[in-house]
């Protein structure tokens, strides 16, 4: 397995690519993610999935397999998406905001992203005086079923 330090500078498989992270990371080492479904257009142009945190691990991770790796701020440990759901994202292309501070990654996502069911985090709208209003669109899956506790094995 490859040090922090060896995927600061990484051979990037599915783009061929050497990629150096000149980025601005956070005091904390975390850079903001926002996650984007990949369209045909030249520029960004599809539905926003959700939004993740990042550390040099998890991006180095992403570059190297091609899929969506995160650092989970409450579990405190990378994250891969789709461990256990199979709801992985592959990516398609990434972007730089133009401070270096924030990524957009596009991304080919297996069933919905949201792990409430819902193709995207931003599902629900909401009015000027931030009432949620009707959800329009239904989930992709049943997030019970496919999050539901690892049986104990108790009686």
């Amino acid at each position: 397995m490859l040090s922090v330090k060896d995927r600061e500078v990484i051979q990037a498989r599915w783009t061929g690519n050497t990629v150096n992270f000149d980025f601005k990371f956070t005091n904390d080492g975390l850079i903001p993610v926002i996650v984007q479904e990949a369209s045909q257009a030249e520029r960004p142009a599809g539905r926003v999935l959700m939004f993740a945190w990042m550390n040099r691990e998890s991006l180095a991770l992403t570059l190297e397999r091609g899929l969506m790796t995160y650092w989970s701020r409450s579990r405190k440990k990378l994250w891969l998406k789709g461990e256990s759901s199979g709801h992985t994202q592959r990516v398609v292309r990434w972007y730089v905001d133009c401070d270096k501070d924030v990524l957009l990654f596009e991304v080919e996502q297996e069933t919905g992203a949201c792990h409430t069911g819902y193709e995207s985090c931003f599902f629900q709208q909401l009015d000027r005086e931030a009432k949620p209003l009707a959800v329009l669109e239904s989930k992709m899956f049943d997030d019970a079923a496919v999050y539901s506790p690892a049986p104990t094995g108790k009686g």
